[in-house]
């Protein structure tokens, strides 16, 4: 009797010579980009260092794609956006101890936005692990541990043979659901070494399936097909699981209203007679998600941004899907589905029943009457006009990187998406300089479609070192800077809180003339000509940059009181 798990893949007659006579000159670097390539990476993203030069030498042995940026923290918003668009582990080469750590940030982003990074960085010689005190450049107690608390899973090697593996098993757990950034660090001196080890030709992984337990997908169903107000949350775990389709055809089977959060958009069309678009800032949305008796949160876990900042307070029954554990049930009690939105969704879908209700629609559309007419009595007109003119210039299937900035807050509620999993930001863990670093690695994912950038003047200080990137590479991105004069959301807050804003206020730097100094397309446009000059610089190949002097403010908050 054979069992699946006596089954044995023999070689091929390639394989075995290849394993019988391995070329010469291989070290360990070789061992990281033979497996990377087996496991299905084209591109991989990083900055070396002295005890990373063992990987980036066995770079130019390989196939892979490198993309260099010119800082570390960059990289990994790069690898992050690359990871989102394609869906696939992105591969991150690191230096040791700063480098390493300068890239934690974009890491933590990596974690709450669930963007599968690969981060493969080095380490000391194997004789200083364990904390030994030898005064090794770079050296650090437990490097590892710096990271433990910010990734799903950290995988730390002492030898040659233990490199296929350990990538294998951390590209398995960041491509597991949630997806999500993973650590693996490798000593330099197995990296330098040379090895004997033949050529690896193999490396698929096959990350498990999260299903929903059937008899939790009954209760849910049931309640969702006898609601009388029944209404939908769309998280970003919507969008990392492909499941737009099948999130339409749910509310569409139940009548029932969906609004997407921050991180969700584009998981449901923004015209749809049951969408809600996502103004989760806005009273009359949270009003009438209170009001349902039945609330289904599909890849959410009702965190600060996405329940009008802890303000909401469901009073019916809510249904909960959620494929990180820790978040069901932490911010309000609900019937908790651990399972992957596409999965759970389809479970859904297979047992639910149809619902009639000719007033869905026009609930909908009273809401967003409401929510306009908020809007509408702010004098809000500038900020409405510079929005629709960025919406008007960018393609429909063109993917969008936004920086913590007052014209992503806007985007967060008022920012039509077009199509699924193209509109991302930093939102997540809200670092800034996410938006430039994050448009480079999507376009190095897809070539063949502009790829646009939102930054403040604030934020893209931290990024104008990657207009050299997007020279080097010849990258289809077009950087829009909303040049303010300072922390433009921190200058609106700061008054209310505390009288006056205090650090604020930025010198900075003629952005045109910079992008121009770096061989990079620059023009200063204004508020009148933005569509057209964007909606240019977008059609033209490679890095562009355009500069929108302005003042914008935020529409007012609706969780004070």
């Amino acid at each position: 009797m054979t069992h699946d798990h006596d089954l044995v893949l023999r070689p091929t007659a390639a394989q075995t010579e290849a394993a019988l006579n391995p070329p010469p000159g291989r070290n360990g670097g070789d061992l990281v980009v033979e497996t990377l390539a087996g496991l299905g990476a084209t591109t991989v993203f990083g900055l070396p260092g002295q005890h990373a030069l063992g990987m980036f030498d066995a770079l130019r042995r390989s196939d892979l794609r490198y993309i260099g940026l010119r800082v570390e923290n960059n990289a990994g918003f790069a690898a992050d956006a690359y990871g989102r668009v394609t869906g696939e582990a992105a591969p991150l080469l690191l230096s040791t101890g700063p480098g390493a750590l300068t890239s934690l940030a974009a890491l933590q982003e990596a974690r709450a936005a669930s963007a599968p990074v690969l981060a493969i960085g080095s380490q000391v010689p194997t004789a200083g692990l364990g904390g030994g005190r030898h005064g090794y450049l770079h050296e650090l107690p437990d490097q590892a541990a710096s990271f433990r608390g910010v990734v799903k899973s950290v995988h730390t090697v002492r030898t040659q043979s233990q490199i296929p593996s350990a990538i294998a098993e951390a590209w398995t757990s960041a491509l597991t659901v949630p997806h999500g950034p993973v650590w693996v660090e490798i000593p330099q001196d197995v990296l330098l070494a040379e090895t004997p080890i033949p050529v690896v030709t193999g490396g698929d992984t096959f990350p498990e399936e999260l299903p929903p337990r059937p008899e939790l997908t009954a209760v849910a169903a049931d309640l969702l097909t006898r609601a009388e107000r029944p209404a939908i949350i769309a998280g970003g775990g919507v969008v990392r699981a492909d499941a737009s389709k099948k999130l339409r055809q749910l509310a569409e089977r139940l009548q029932a209203p969906v609004v997407t959060t921050f991180g969700g958009k584009g998981a449901f069309p923004w015209t749809h007679p049951l969408s809600l678009q996502s103004w989760l800032e806005d009273r009359h949305t949270t009003d009438f998600l209170e009001d349902a008796d039945v609330l289904l949160v599909v890849g959410s876990g009702l965190g600060e941004l996405s329940s009008n900042y802890h303000t909401f307070a469901p009073r019916g029954r809510v249904i909960q899907i959620e494929a990180d554990l820790g978040k069901l049930e932490s911010n309000h009690p609900a019937l908790g589905i651990h399972a992957d939105a596409r999965l759970a969704l389809q479970a859904l879908l297979e047992t639910v029943d149809e619902r009639t209700d000719p007033t869905a629609p026009d609930r909908v559309r009273d809401v967003l009457d409401q929510v306009r007419e908020r809007i509408a009595s702010q004098e809000l007109t500038l900020e409405q006009d510079v929005l629709a003119a960025v919406r008007g210039a960018l393609p429909a299937d063109a993917p969008s990187f936004w920086d913590m900035t007052i014209l992503a807050y806007w985007a967060w509620s008022a920012f039509d998406p077009k199509a699924p999993n193209t509109m991302h930001s930093a939102q997540g863990a809200g670092g800034l300089g996410y938006g430039f670093p994050a448009a480079l690695g999507a376009a190095a994912a897809d070539p063949t479609r502009p790829v646009l950038a939102v930054s403040g003047d604030g934020g893209a200080l931290y990024s104008v070192a990657e207009l050299a990137t997007a020279r080097q590479y010849d990258l289809n991105v077009t950087w829009l800077i909303v040049d303010d004069g300072g922390y433009g959301i921190l200058r609106e807050y700061m008054p209310d809180a505390f009288g006056e804003p205090t650090a604020t206020e930025l010198t900075r730097p003629d952005y045109v003339a910079l992008a121009e100094s770096f061989g990079v397309p620059g023009v200063r446009t204004s508020p009148q000509t933005l569509e057209a000059d964007l909606a240019k610089a977008l059609a033209a190949p490679g890095p562009s940059v355009v500069v929108l002097p302005a003042v914008l403010r935020m529409f007012a908050p609706t969780h004070l009181g």
